[in-house]
C-alpha cells in the first residue's frame, strides 16, 4: 500500500524557517518524482516543488524560487521540503504527492496519483 505521511509543519515568525518532511512507504522512492504542493483557504491547490531522484531534476514555483529547497533522502524513504525565509503568504496546509510516471506538470495535481495528508504552516507577521 502506497502511504506518503507529511510532518514538520507549525506556527513560525515571518522570516522563520521550517523542514516539512515526507515519509514515503509502498513504493521505491527513486522510481517516483514526488512534489510537494499547498492550499490555503479559499485557494486552489498550488504546486510548490517537486524532485525526481533518478532524474536529478527539481522543480521550484516562481513564489519559492531561492527560498525553499526540495531533497530526498532515498536510504530513509524521505523527501524534504527546506523552507526559509517564511512569509505570511506561505501559510497554508502543505501535501506531499506521488507523481503518477514521470517528471512533468510538477505544479499540476492532477497528475500525482497518491496525496498525504497535508501538515499545517503557519507564518504569523
Amino acid at each position: 500500500e502506497v502511504q506518503l505521511v507529511e510532518s514538520g509543519g507549525g506556527l513560525v515568525q515571518a522570516g522563520g524557517s521550517l523542514r516539512l518532511s515526507c515519509a514515503a512507504s509502498g513504493f521505491t522512492l527513486d522510481d517516483y518524482a514526488i512534489g510537494w504542493f499547498r492550499q490555503a483557504p479559499g485557494k486552489e491547490r498550488e504546486g510548490v516543488s517537486c524532485i525526481s531522484s533518478r532524474a536529478g531534476s527539481t522543480y521550484y514555483a516562481d513564489s519559492v524560487k531561492g527560498r525553499f529547497t526540495i531533497s530526498s533522502d532515498n536510504a530513509k524513504h524521505t523527501v524534504y521540503l527546506h523552507m526559509n525565509s517564511l512569509r505570511p503568504e506561505d501559510t497554508a496546509v502543505y501535501y506531499c504527492a506521488r507523481h503518477r510516471g514521470g517528471f512533468y506538470s510538477c505544479d499540476n495535481p492532477l497528475f500525482f496519483g497518491s496525496w498525504g495528508q497535508g501538515t499545517q504552516v503557519t507564518v504569523s507577521s
